[in-house]
């Protein structure tokens, strides 16, 4: 894959995916302007990448090094990348994802590592990763294609790893979408869970939050596929990012979900409510004519039945997908083939 995006316009599959945006707009640094982060390293801006009114990414360099294997997040100094900023420092520690790793006996672990991170300019904070490959969402709309129920459960089952470590870490990450899942091919694929932007400390201390209504921005994220408890905006907790990963399964696998077309957050909230208690109904929708997956029966069935400060039995979700994987004769070895 090419050194690509970290973030990309809220545009998922072949439905429109708004994005709630309460930071401020930011303005492009000059290419080949340089950026000093809190170690002293210097950065070299070389190719802007992607640009939304919040969000600059640039491919960037060390000086004196050809080559660009970096990207560079830039964004507003107090906006929501202050909050990605903490969640990385706190619960995504390099030594502290090597550990788990070795303690679970895996071989990799898809969370960002975060290299470097400044001020600049008075007004920007910015963050540094190694490149990550390409953006799901950018490998679909260039497949032009919906994903195998395969490749689907290979990912998912991915995810739920990093998802079981940020939970295990007393964070949930809030925006889970095709822009925020990064993939690199090769041998193995990589599958890399980005964008901590709405990250959420739903259990500081060890003491779960508790469930309150409007106590936050109500639908902040990606709106096609955040929780309905987002919707209501109440705090997220560890049913939200299951719960959201069960709607970007169906949109991959489907390429659509009953509220793909509406465009107001409050009506998409709604539909989410109708069918939180009537998962065949959600299936039968998203599936039409064809045969329903009974793995994501399995899985939807259990995560829309969780309790707020409810703890998942992430063993048993992902038994239950890889269980399919290899009736379907893939396995958690081979490459995504998409």
């Amino acid at each position: 894959c090419n050194t690509s995006l970290l973030c990309e316009c809220a545009v998922a599959g072949r439905g429109k995916a708004k994005k709630a945006k309460h930071a401020p707009t930011v303005e492009p640094l000059q290419e080949g302007e340089e950026v000093t982060d809190t170690t002293g390293q210097k950065w070299k801006l070389m190719k802007l990448q992607s640009q939304s009114m919040t969000e600059l990414i640039y491919e960037v360099s060390r000086p004196n090094s050809k080559e660009s294997n970096h990207i560079l997040k830039l964004a507003a100094k107090d906006g929501k990348i202050f909050n990605e900023q903490n969640f990385l420092q706190r619960a995504a520690k390099p030594a502290s994802v090597e550990k788990w790793i070795r303690q679970n006996k895996m071989d990799f672990l898809g969370i960002p590592s975060c290299v470097g991170f400044g001020l600049h300019a008075d007004s920007y904070r910015f963050l540094i990763f190694p490149s990550m490959g390409q953006s799901l969402h950018s490998v679909t709309e260039q497949e032009n294609e919906l994903l195998s129920e395969k490749v689907v459960l290979q990912l998912a089952c991915r995810i739920l790893d990093v998802l079981q470590y940020i939970h295990s870490n007393e964070y949930v990450h809030a925006d889970i979408s095709a822009e925020n899942i990064y993939i690199t091919q090769g041998q193995k694929s990589q599958v890399y869970l980005v964008g901590y932007c709405h990250a959420f400390r739903y259990c500081p201390g060890g003491q779960h939050v508790e469930y309150r209504e409007a106590s936050r921005t109500p639908h902040e994220g990606t709106v096609e596929f955040i929780s309905l408890d987002a919707h209501k905006g109440a705090a997220p907790s560890r049913r939200s990012d299951l719960q959201s990963l069960g709607y970007c399964m169906l949109h991959w696998h489907t390429g659509t979900l009953p509220w793909t077309e509406l465009t107001q957050p409050d009506q998409v909230a709604t539909e989410k409510h109708r069918y939180m208690e009537d998962v065949e109904a959600l299936l039968s929708h998203c599936f039409g004519k064809k045969k329903v997956s009974s793995a994501f029966h399995t899985y939807l069935t259990a995560v829309m039945t969780l309790q707020y400060s409810e703890q998942p039995d992430y063993s048993a979700l992902k038994t239950g997908l890889s269980d399919a994987l290899l009736k379907l004769g893939g396995s958690m070895e081979q490459p995504l083939s998409i």
